[in-house]
This record gives structure tokens, C-alpha cells and sequence, in this order.
């Protein structure tokens, strides 16, 4: 086995932990085990199964500072970040923990006598869920805790580089009352987690698979799923657009790009990539965003006052730098002292605690995209936002849905007509108006389409949908064969009948 350390990205020569990372076979023999033992916790009736969502749920809030501290310690986000994250799962918990006692089938009229149609609700079977790190607790919790409710065994493979924040959720699920044999932890890098997921689904052992991340990596598991007849469960990545209209609250959207450009140091699959700003409050809208960039907080991501902390993972940080390479001679850049890496020969005003030791990004801000760049047109996952243009609101339209993401999009307007006319054009499987492009509740659906996802859906009773099958019964108790739509009774009716 490949041992993995885990470091910290705000303390590089901080490692949080070492995990081993297991080969296909044994992901596949782990998937095999729980499988087997599902029939088993499928048998307990829902609400018990609700019942152990809730003590999730209740250990979680006991345990929230020890594991938001964790969280921030792993992969560098803001505390008051990772405390957020944290009563994101508890949420998720209360709300599903009622599902248990609502997992409705449907009692249907037959169109025959003395026969009785019912619909029920069936758990699918072996789960696997794949993560990102980003969120690594709040965002498994959206398909590990439905996935149980249902009655379904879950193997989880998280992104190795959030290994510690993993095991302290694992840990945490595992004393609430969820069986061993039917939820395991699993670490395995990319190409060995892909091979594992082609081997449990050739032995039938893994009836589904929800995958969080790159768009490159879902269309991947996409492909894999749908050799075997399968549907995954797809929430990947975006290119989130902001319109802000001529009527816009520019304060208020200023607001809104902050947050939702530079939080989590812009590696959020929901972060804002591109402003869309009618021309006529163009200027205006870029000083004030500027000014509000070049002075936001940048720095030890456990001093509360930070707005971002480093990015995630040293891989992350050679993407960006890729990324950053796509700025040209045409664009114009804003918001800090400096660009690239943060050091103390590349310093960043204000920035708080010492930039040496951990992997911090200055904040760019590009005006001038244009919808050919690379820079509109691809995710760019960390603190970098473009600005462009419109003239009319169809064309502002049109750019967001260019890059053909789909996952978030936010319009600022004062004007219903305009917010209602963008919510119906564009693309985005969320909407926001006069908020940001980032934000989640745990009652509703979450995910996106085109290159963000299949169309699937996370959290409220949507997801339920991912987790279980239907099954349709019919019940004869006429003591005859009815066939339908051959023996269904006839009503007579004069349809020639017309008033004189």
C-alpha cells in the first residue's frame, strides 16, 4: 500500500495525517462487504434509520468546534468558514432525520374493480460516494445520510488531501448507531478509485455511485456508469455567472462578488467566475469592487477577521498558476499589491500571519474578458473573477450560459421583470437574485447541468430520488384475469349532443 500525508496548506511542514491508500481490489472487496450486510439495515424500519440520522446529527453539534477546527487545520479554510460547514451537516441531519417518516409510496385508482395500485419507495443497494475536499464534511453528508436513511450500504472515498476531516465525520457516523459492515472510509488516489468502481460494478456489488468534482473526472464515471446501465449521481464543477443590472444595489453586489469570488479562496464548485455588468455602472461597479478586493482580509485562515486562507493542496496551487497565466495584454487586473503567489517579496497589504508557510494566492480581479478567453470560457477554481459587458439583458443572458456550465448563477436587479426573464433564460440548475452565486440550505435541491452535472440533484427530498427505486405493485383481489386496457368498463355518453 501507498502511504498519503496529509499537510496543512496555511503550514506546509504541518502534516495532519498519513493514511494508506488501498488498491482496486480491495475498494472493490469493501464495496463486495457492505453490500452483503445491506439487506440487513434495510430491514429496520425507516424512522429507526431517521432516528440514527438525528444522533448523527446530535454528535455532530456536540463535536462542531473539534471538527471545524480539524476542517480548518486540513485544507486551510476560514474558521468561521469551517464552523458554517459544520452546522450545515447538522442541518442536513434534522432535516433528514423527519424523512425517515416520510419515505411515501402512493396508494392509485385502477381503472379495474376489486383491484388495488400502490407505489413503494426501495433502497438501491451499494452506494459508493466520491468527494472533493473543499467541503469535506458538509458536502458528503448531502449523499451519505440520504443514502443510509433509504436503507443503503455506503463506501466513501474522500479526497485523500482532506483525509483527517473524513476520518473525524467517519467517526463520528459510526457511534451514532449506523452498523460498521454497512459504511466504510476507503482511501484510494484517482485512478485506483476509478478502477475499484469499474470492478464493483462488473460483480454488481455497487448499484450506485455519487461523484463529487472535476467535470473531466464526472464525464469519466459518467461514461463507466452507463456501460452497466447505471445512472450516477454527478455534481461537478461551474463557471458561475453574475448579471448585475443598471438598477443594481452596486453596494449590494459588490458584496455578493466578494463572497462569492473570494470566499474559500474561490474553490468552490459554486464560485462566482464571471460579472456580467450592464455597461452603463461598468466603471463604477469595477472601482467599487476593487477597492473592496484590494482591501478584504488575506491570511492564517484561524484568525477570524481573514476573508480567504491558503488554496487547498499544492496541486491546487500549480493549476491556478496555469490559470493565471491566461490573463493577456488586453485585460485589465485589480485588487491587491501584487499577483501570484503571496510572499514576503510578493506581499499582499494586510496580509495576516506569515505568507512563507503556506500556499496564499493573491486576489485578482480581470476586466476586459472576452467570451473567447480561456478565462470566461473554463472553471478557474481559486481567488480570480472576470468582468465583462452587456448591453441588453438577452445578450447578458447568452454569456452566462456560453461556457455551458450550469450549476449557479445570481442576478442583481431592483427590477422583477429582469430577475424573473434571467431565472427563465439561463441555464443554471440554482438562481439566485440580489445574493451570491454561493449558498446552500439543506431542504433545497442542490446541483446543476450541461457540464455541471446530469441533472441529478443533492439535498431535500430531491435527492431521495438518487437513493431509491420505485416499485409499483398491482394487487387483483377480483378473483378474475383483468387485462388492463382490454376488460376496462366502457361509459356510454351522447357526444353528439349539442345545446339548440
Amino acid at each position: 500500500m501507498t502511504t498519503y500525508a496529509s499537510t496543512n496548506p496555511a503550514e506546509l511542514s504541518d502534516v495532519v495525517t498519513r493514511v494508506e491508500l488501498v488498491p482496486a481490489e480491495e475498494f472493490a472487496a469493501v464495496a463486495g462487504r457492505d453490500r452483503r450486510a445491506q439487506r440487513e439495515w434495510a430491514g429496520l424500519p425507516a424512522p429507526v434509520r431517521g432516528q440514527v440520522v438525528a444522533n448523527v446529527g446530535r454528535l455532530v453539534e456536540a463535536n462542531a468546534e473539534a471538527l471545524a477546527r480539524v476542517v480548518t487545520r486540513e485544507i486551510g479554510k476560514p474558521l468561521v468558514e469551517a464552523r458554517g460547514e459544520v452546522r450545515e451537516v447538522v442541518d442536513t441531519c434534522t432535516f433528514f432525520s423527519g424523512e425517515g417518516r416520510r419515505l411515501y409510496g402512493r396508494t392509485v385508482p385502477s381503472e379495474m374493480p376489486d383491484k388495488h395500485l400502490f407505489t413503494f419507495r426501495e433502497p438501491i443497494g451499494g452506494t459508493v460516494v466520491v468527494t472533493a475536499g473543499n467541503f469535506p464534511v458538509a458536502v458528503p453528508s448531502w449523499s451519505i445520510l440520504p443514502s443510509l436513511l433509504c436503507g443503503n450500504s455506503v463506501v466513501w472515498k474522500p479526497a485523500e488531501y482532506a483525509a483527517a476531516s473524513a476520518q473525524a465525520f467517519y467517526d463520528v457516523v459510526t457511534r451514532a448507531g449506523v452498523p460498521e459492515d454497512v459504511f466504510h472510509l476507503v482511501f484510494a488516489d484517482g485512478e485506483e478509485t476509478f478502477r475499484g468502481l469499474e470492478l464493483g460494478l462488473e460483480q454488481r456489488v455497487v448499484d450506485k455511485v455519487a461523484f463529487t468534482g472535476s467535470s473531466a473526472v464526472g464525464a469519466r464515471i459518467g461514461a463507466l456508469c452507463g456501460r452497466h446501465v447505471q445512472s450516477p449521481c454527478l455534481e461537478l464543477g461551474g463557471k458561475n455567472p453574475m448579471v448585475v443590472t443598471e438598477d443594481a444595489d452596486l453596494d449590494l453586489a459588490v458584496r455578493g462578488a466578494l463572497f462569492s469570488g473570494f470566499g474559500t479562496a474561490g474553490q468552490r464548485c459554486t464560485s462566482l467566475g464571471t460579472v456580467i455588468v450592464h455597461e452603463d455602472v461598468h466603471d463604477e461597479f469595477v472601482r467599487r469592487f476593487a477597492a473592496a478586493v484590494a482591501t478584504a482580509v488575506v491570511g492564517d485562515p484561524f484568525d477570524e477577521g481573514v476573508l480567504y486562507g491558503p488554496l487547498l493542496d499544492e496541486k491546487f496551487a500549480v493549476g491556478f498558476e496555469e490559470h493565471l497565466g491566461w490573463i493577456g495584454d488586453h485585460h485589465v487586473t485589480h485588487g491587491s499589491t501584487g499577483s501570484g503567489r503571496i510572499t514576503n517579496a510578493n506581499p499582499r497589504r494586510g496580509f495576516r500571519g506569515d505568507p512563507e508557510r503556506g500556499l496564499y494566492y493573491h486576489p485578482v480581479v480581470v476586466d476586459g474578458v472576452r467570451p473567447d478567453d480561456d478565462l470566461f470560457q473554463h472553471e478557474t477554481f481559486g481567488p480570480i473573477v472576470g468582468v465583462t459587458t452587456y448591453r441588453a439583458l438577452d445578450e447578458a443572458i447568452e454569456l452566462g450560459n456560453l461556457p455551458g456550465y450550469g450549476l449557479s448563477s445570481a442576478i442583481y436587479t431592483t427590477d422583477p421583470v429582469k430577475a424573473f426573464a434571467f431565472r427563465k433564460g439561463i441555464g443554471a440548475g440554482m438562481v439566485s437574485v440580489n445574493n451570491s452565486t454561493s449558498g446552500a440550505e439543506a431542504h433545497l435541491p442542490f446541483g446543476g447541468n450541461g457540464r455541471s452535472g446530469n441533472g441529478s440533484r443533492q439535498s431535500g427530498v430531491w435527492v431521495l430520488d438518487q437513493f431509491t427505486r420505485w416499485q409499483s405493485v398491482n394487487w387483483d383481489h377480483s378473483g378474475s384475469l383483468q387485462k388492463a386496457q382490454v376488460d376496462t368498463l366502457a361509459v356510454e355518453a351522447d357526444l353528439d349532443f349539442r345545446l339548440a
